[in-house]
Parts: C-alpha cells; sequence; structure tokens
C-alpha cells in the first residue's frame, strides 16, 4: 500500500487550486494587492531617501593628514648606535 499524503479540499492531485480555493481567496486578492504595493512602496521610498541622504554627505570637515615623510632606508644600526641617535633626537 502507497504513502498517501493529506489531501486537501482546495488542491487537486497536480497540486492546482481548485474553484473552492479561488472562490475563497477572491474577496481578499484587491486588499492584499494594495498591500503588496503599498509595502513595496514603503521598501523602495526608504532605501531611495538613504541613498539620497548618504550621496549628499559632504566631508570637508575631515581633517585629511599630509603625505607621510619619506625616510630613506638606514643600515642597521647597532645597539650602542640606536640608542644614541635616540637621546641625540630627543635633544
Amino acid at each position: 500500500m502507497g504513502y498517501k499524503p493529506f489531501r486537501s479540499t482546495y488542491y487537486d492531485d497536480r497540486m492546482r487550486a481548485s474553484p473552492a480555493l479561488l472562490r475563497a481567496r477572491a474577496p481578499y486578492l484587491i486588499k492584499n494587492t494594495i498591500t503588496g504595493f503599498v509595502i513595496c512602496s514603503l521598501v523602495i521610498g526608504i532605501y531611495t531617501y538613504t541613498i539620497n541622504a548618504i550621496s549628499q554627505d559632504e566631508f570637508d570637515d575631515v581633517i585629511v593628514p599630509d603625505e607621510p615623510l619619506q625616510r630613506p632606508a638606514q643600515q642597521p644600526l647597532g645597539t650602542t648606535q640606536a640608542l644614541q641617535q635616540a637621546v641625540d633626537a630627543r635633544k
């Protein structure tokens, strides 16, 4: 004996909507369509507002530092020489 899934009166054997299901959904078709349109419009409006607000942001008040100093490559110094250079730099 084969397995029989739950049998619904709203769908036929090929899982197509029956006339009873179409009649049950008919009163809500217009309301659901309007609700879907309103929700989609709200999402698109929020997205558009956000992109518009971000694109108008100006960064004139941000201080951009100058280019860092380019130091020539130095040969590795011994510990004593490095310590002496550090002391001389502090003076």
